[in-house]
């Protein structure tokens, strides 16, 4: 990340705050999700656990690999940037539901829409690091992405079995 740093410092700890932020508040998410299922009677679900706890303690060590880099540009991790309070602002509808007696269907759907953006982001910032030229913070990123790739996958796939149950056998949102 040293190298990308280099281009603009400021706005590269910003953009590291946002990942932050939307790390910090995926553990939470996840935190939720997982008391909810494992409290369930939802057979399918319960298998996932395991799966489900490794996303969510892949999100923790997200969050920590971006506090050590902003920390290594010179910023704070508790800094409220503009990017870091935009995305705290954006989770909070997901929270909502999440945090709420919202059926798992509904959970889910809001973890899935936390993944889509968790995924831009982390897309976004490789990007970054591909333009400039920073290999280092390229593979650091590239891995990171595809852990958020495995979430996405898993959160879509998870809906698709509610949508599935819900129009194709009639069933309530569970």
């Amino acid at each position: 990340m040293e190298k990308l740093g280099r281009t603009n410092p400021e706005k590269v700890i910003d953009l590291l705050c946002e990942r932050l932020a939307a790390e910090r508040a995926a553990v939470k998410l996840y935190d939720a999700v997982l008391k909810k299922v494992k409290a369930s009677r939802h057979t399918q679900l319960k298998k996932l656990v395991r799966e489900l706890q490794e996303h969510r303690d892949q999100e923790e060590a997200h969050g920590d690999w971006c506090e050590e880099q902003i920390r290594a540009l010179g910023g704070d991790p508790e800094e409220k940037t503009e990017k870091a309070l935009l995305v705290e602002t954006e989770t909070q509808g997901l929270e909502q539901v999440i945090f709420s007696d919202a059926p798992l269907s509904q959970m889910f759907h809001a973890l899935n829409t936390a993944e889509l953006a968790d995924n831009a982001g982390w897309a976004q910032l490789l990007g970054l690091a591909e333009q400039a030229g920073d290999e280092e913070a390229k593979a650091e990123l590239e891995e990171r992405l595809e852990h958020e790739e495995e979430h996405l996958r898993l959160t879509h796939r998870i809906v698709g079995m509610f949508l599935r149950a819900e129009v194709m056998e009639g069933e309530s949102s569970a």
